[in-house]
């Protein structure tokens, strides 16, 4: 008989994943030829920050240079789907399944959202479509790349003894279809009070307390995931006065 070896950390990791769900890529510097303006110039060194991009509304055009700028980087893929489980009930999922009707039969597509995030003040979502499952997460992936903000964080509760940026600085709201999500500060220790897709969000983008207030028809995951996105988008676009950066120990992107 031939012993079997055994498998190792990675092999073991790879078994555990959802089906459809491939090993995440690394990024390849010396490999990576680039083909915008602003990739060229992260590749000659000319840019050796996220904030250069974000901070003078340049577009960002490929995830190449996101994984460049942005050390320990994460990804995820958040649960917007339902899948069939025992006993006809439902089982929540990855993928969103959708069904066109052709005379050929039945055409299955499928969509992925996927979140990436270093979870000290950078985070993106990206939704992703395709025929395959494979396709669907790498086109999200790639989007939610593209689509990486920089958000405020503070300590704005009246209950914090001391101004830490462990929730954010202020009241904020996000709007997505019928659904509005509100984001409240929330003192050391709270926790994330909110949804629980919600939290995988806050968590990539470095909050660790927090209150929130939903309404509209929740139940549409993919609009309440939008809207939560939206809220710490317009962290960025409330005006703040000198003395409030100190009082309300407001960071802006990375703490470091």
């Amino acid at each position: 008989m031939t012993e079997q070896k055994p498998q190792s950390k990675e092999t073991r990791a790879e078994g555990n994943m959802p089906k459809g769900v491939s090993r995440e890529r690394v990024f390849d510097a010396d490999g990576w030829k680039p083909i915008t303006k602003i990739g060229k110039e992260v590749k000659a060194g000319k840019i050796t920050d996220i904030d250069q991009v974000l901070d003078n509304g340049y577009t960002i055009l490929e995830a190449e240079i996101v994984d460049a700028l942005v050390p320990g980087l994460k990804s995820d893929l958040l649960n917007i789907g339902q899948s069939k489980g025992k006993f006809g009930g439902g089982k929540k999922s990855i993928w969103r399944q959708t069904q066109k009707k052709t005379k050929e039969g039945n055409k299955a597509s499928f969509s992925a959202l996927a979140i990436v995030g270093n979870e000290d003040g950078y985070v993106g979502i990206g939704l992703g479509k395709a025929r395959e499952t494979v396709p669907a997460r790498e086109k999200s992936t790639r989007q939610a790349k593209l689509n990486l903000i920089k958000i405020r964080r503070g300590s704005g509760s009246w209950e914090s003894a001391e101004p830490k940026p462990t929730s954010i600085p202020f009241a904020v709201e996000g709007k997505c279809g019928s659904v509005k999500v509100r984001l409240m500060p929330a003192p050391q220790g709270t926790g994330l009070v909110v949804e629980k897709e919600c939290a995988r969000i806050l968590e990539m983008a470095g909050i660790k307390d927090i209150y929130s207030k939903t309404s509209g028809h929740t139940g549409t995951k993919l609009n309440l995931l939008k809207a939560c996105f939206d809220a710490l988008k317009n962290l960025s676009k409330v005006k703040i006065q000198e003395s409030h950066i100190k009082k309300l120990g407001i960071v802006e992107g990375s703490k470091l």
